[in-house]
């Protein structure tokens, strides 16, 4: 597994960053719109799965990582819930409902791979640091003698 330098680089929050453009795009109807509380309520917890994992990843440990990975997690799974409230109601027709439900079923089960993943990890931190970046923790006097 590649090791990741930023949040945007993780596979998972590119895929959470997906699921929320999906959403929003589904949402943008007339009726979907008019319904303030279900429409409020699932492009929030959409955001909430794809900022959650970024928070995570900002922490610094492993530990709290999964922890917010595992909010992400039931972020998302309200995400799909309320998918079946759009569906019931005919905000979205079966065709829209069967796709979105499988991008955030694909996004649940990469967390949940992530998170099994990063479980059996055995560093302190979820991040590896380069050994360059270990080298440069000295600041280099090469540079800082005056010109002549």
């Amino acid at each position: 597994m590649a090791t990741a330098r930023q949040f945007e680089d993780l596979q998972v929050w590119q895929d959470a960053r997906l699921v929320v453009s999906a959403i929003y795009s589904a949402s943008k109807s007339r009726a979907f719109r008019r319904d303030f509380s279900l429409c409020d309520q699932i492009r929030r917890a959409a955001n909430s799965t794809m900022s959650n994992i970024a928070e995570g990843f900002e922490r610094g440990t492993r530990r709290e990582f999964i922890q917010f990975l595992n909010i992400a997690k039931g972020s998302n799974g309200e995400v799909r819930s309320q998918l079946y409230v759009a569906l019931d109601q005919e905000y979205i027709n079966e065709n829209e409902f069967n796709v979105l439900r499988e991008k955030a079923v694909a996004l649940s089960k990469r967390l949940a791979t992530f998170i099994r993943y990063l479980d059996g990890y055995t560093g302190d931190t979820r991040v590896k640091k380069s050994s360059r970046a270990k080298n440069n923790l000295q600041p280099s006097t090469r540079n800082l003698q005056p010109a002549s």
